[in-house]
């Protein structure tokens, strides 16, 4: 995985609101059950359990597969995050490294420690959305390009040029450094690569402006 860009680069805004964002990464009972009854892989735990933990070990493939599976189910369009819409409601309307400063809090995330923790333990951003920072590493959609010349400007994911055989992954994992929990901080991987710090997180589309 690749870090790319500094605090300041890119930050986004985006004019209207076109979906509701889950408050939580994506829980492993649930993905792991629709997963399963879709005939497809099920997401290894480590032994840690599943419960109300974040799924972990999930390609990107399996979370397209999950909100796919989730819309025929819902009735309604869920899908990933686009990048754009990551980083705007991880940021909560700051400008900081982390939503609530520059300063890094321990007590506020799950990072360099063991395991996962169970969803939603720490407090919430200015919007609601809990474990933006830490605990698992999230997918969005997005192809993977250096940097956001040429990117669309009203939030949708940019699934054109770059390199689409790898995508975006925001928000750093329970394993990982401060540096790599900042809310500008993006890594690539393949859209076939599982690691046990990677999960997703899914948005609901409202309307299409």
């Amino acid at each position: 995985m690749t870090m790319s860009r500094q605090d300041h680069e890119g930050i986004v805004s985006l004019e209207r609101q076109t979906s509701q964002i889950q408050r939580t990464s994506r829980t492993a009972y649930v993905s792991s059950l629709c997963l399963v009854q879709g005939g497809r892989y099920r997401p290894k735990d480590r032994g840690w359990g599943r419960g109300e933990r974040p799924v972990i070990n999930v390609r990107w493939k399996d979370a397209k597969s999950y909100v796919a599976w989730l819309s025929r189910e819902a009735g309604h369009e869920y899908r990933l995050l686009s990048e754009a819409e990551w980083e705007y409601a991880a940021r909560a309307g700051t400008t900081t490294k982390y939503h609530w400063g520059n300063s890094f809090d321990d007590k506020r995330v799950n990072n360099k420690t063991s395991k996962t923790v169970p969803v939603g333990r720490y407090g919430a951003n200015e919007v609601g959305l809990h474990d933006v920072h830490g605990n698992v590493w999230e997918w969005v959609e997005d192809c993977w390009h250096e940097n956001y010349a040429a990117a669309p400007t009203d939030g949708r994911a940019w699934t054109s040029g770059g390199d689409c055989g790898r995508r975006v992954l925001r928000g750093g994992s329970w394993f990982d450094d401060p540096r790599d929990l900042r809310a500008a901080n993006r890594v690539r991987l393949g859209d076939g690569g599982r690691d046990y710090g990677i999960g997703f997180r899914v948005a609901r589309t409202l309307f299409t402006p």
